[in-house]
Parts: structure tokens; sequence; C-alpha cells
């Protein structure tokens, strides 16, 4: 497939290159067009090494300050963004939907090869949240060679007891089988969008409708396939690269009242739960945990990204080549 770099609509100065995915299916209820995938880059290359980032839930690539960090460590840096997300979030699409996480190993792959052509051979995975279970289930499942996975906090496990999660699947599976775009009844107290935004607490720009947007709604066919992502995690991955798995030192998933400790902490998955399944990603696996880190780590303020910065820096020293 040939690919044609054009200036990205939404970040000024970086390029992207839009394809359409062949055999992905609409879903009953979407209008009838062709889903596609995005990958955006932050300059032609220009270094040996090469970072491809893997944005989370309700999110895409926004996080200029991410790339500029890989730049100087020496890394061409590609960002995708996946069907039904970010600039590939139509009027009517269901935001964020699939099935079955493999879904997104197609347009993975043809990023992988796009950046590969490029003259890179050494190829890093950087990911968030659901983007870090989606690209570690493709990862692991891959035949190509990667030079380390950098996620953050990645979404392995849910944030429920067992007996819940046991309980829970066999319902979620059957609605999915008959009804795989009704929509799951969640709550939202909107204090994680507050602690991002410039226009509440935070101090970041996003675009409203691709990221915190109310359409990315959760339906029990997209349950399933997390769901199941997780279980095959819980087996275990055995992923043939260095791994760096990073998240908060804390959760706070109980928060009814707005207080500024919440910049402080992940309000989105139980962090604990995330390192102690993490071991199961692969053979060499580092587990580092951020103080006073946000769910995003690289969007909690200063000093706290800057120890998330010099963390990965540390790590790639050590076992990226």
């Amino acid at each position: 497939m040939n690919h044609a770099w054009v200036d990205d609509r939404l970040l000024r100065g970086y390029q992207a290159t839009t394809w359409p995915l062949e055999g992905a299916q609409i879903a009953d209820g979407e209008p009838d067009s062709t889903l596609t995938a995005t990958l955006v880059r932050r300059n032609a290359p220009r270094h040996a090494r090469a970072v491809l980032y893997v944005h989370g839930w309700n999110d895409y690539f926004f996080q200029t300050h991410l790339a500029d960090f890989w730049d100087r460590e020496g890394f061409d840096f590609y960002a995708i963004d996946l069907h039904r997300y970010g600039r590939n979030l139509r009027p009517g699409l269901f935001a964020g939907y699939t099935t079955d996480l493999d879904e997104y190993v197609a347009e993975l792959d043809e990023a992988y090869d796009i950046v590969r052509a490029e003259g890179h051979d050494l190829i890093t995975v950087n990911a968030h949240s659901t983007g870090g279970l989606v690209a570690s289930l493709w990862v692991a499942g891959s035949e190509h060679q990667f030079n380390g996975v950098v996620l953050n906090s990645p979404w392995l496990d849910m944030s429920a007891p067992e007996l819940l999660r046991r309980a829970a699947m066999p319902l979620i599976t059957s609605v999915a089988a008959l009804k795989p775009t009704s929509v799951m009844q969640t709550s939202d107290t909107g204090f994680y969008a507050r602690t991002i935004f410039a226009d509440q607490d935070g101090e970041w720009t996003p675009d409203h409708d691709y990221k915190s947007n109310p359409a990315f709604l959760a339906r029990f066919g997209w349950g399933k396939a997390i769901l199941r992502g997780q279980e095959r995690v819980a087996e275990s991955l055995g992923i043939q690269t260095p791994v760096l798995s990073m998240m908060s030192a804390r959760s706070n998933l109980s928060a009814t009242k707005w207080d500024e400790s919440l910049n402080t902490v992940d309000l989105v998955l139980d962090v604990d739960r995330l390192a102690a399944i993490s071991w199961r990603l692969g053979a060499l696996v580092t587990i580092v945990r951020i103080e006073n880190g946000m769910h995003d780590l690289v969007l909690s303020p200063h000093p706290v990204r800057d120890e998330v910065f010099a963390e990965i820096s540390r790590w790639l020293k050590v076992y990226v080549r």
C-alpha cells in the first residue's frame, strides 16, 4: 500500500497518512462508510531508531511533549490513531467500538511496515491504558522484531474483585452475543477530565471532540473484547523483548467530591492490580511506580512528568538498543 504524508489537520508541524481498512466491518446502526486508520509523525526520518505510540480509550495522539521527549532520546516518533478514534472518528460511528482486540492487528501491522519502510529496523512500542493492553497483545502475537515496549498505565486487569469479575463475564458475554452494541451502564464523575483540560483544573488543550467525548460509550461487545484480552494477559503473554510497565503509586476510584489531591493519583484504574499482573507480560519486565502520578503519567504536573521521562530514559539506556 502506498502512503503519502500530508500536513496533519490537528497538530501544526506534524504530518499524517490515512488508509482504509480492508475487511473492517461497520456495526449495525453505523452509517455505511469506510473505516480508516491514521499514522502521525513528528518529522521526516532522521534517527536510526523509531517509536510507535498507541493511545488509550476515549483518546487520540495530541501529546507533542511526549514526541519531543522521544526525539531527544534519538527516536523518530510515530503515533497511530486506531479506527473509530481521533482522526478517524466520523459522525455516526460508535466511538472506540470493537468486539475483538485482534481487530487492531492489521492497522498496527501496517503502521509498523510504514515505520520500517522509512529506514527503521529498531522499533520500540509506547502505549497508554487501553492502548497498553492492545499493544501488548499485538507484540506478543506478532512475528515482527521489536526493540522494547514502554507501557504507561496499561489496562491489563479490571478494577474489580476477582469474584465480581467472574460473575460479570458470563453476563457480558451473553449480552454481547445477542446485542453487542448495547450500552453498558457506567458512571463517570468527570474528575479525570478535570485534571487534564486547561479550561478546568489541568494544563492541556486536547480537542474535546476526540478526548473525553461523551460519544465514547462502553458497549457490551467492547466489554467482552476487553475481558478476553485481559484473560490472555493473565495466562501470560511471553513477550520476547524487554518491557517497562509504569503506573502511579496510588489510585482513588471512589472519590465523590473534588479536591486537589485528585491531581496526584490514578482516577481510572487500580494501579496495584496493574503492577501485580505486569510480570505476566514477558520474561524481562521492569515495573516502576510513580509517586503523585496521574492515570496518563505524561500528563502529570511538573515535576512528576519529569520523573516519568527520567525513568523511561534510564530504562532505555539499559535495555533498548
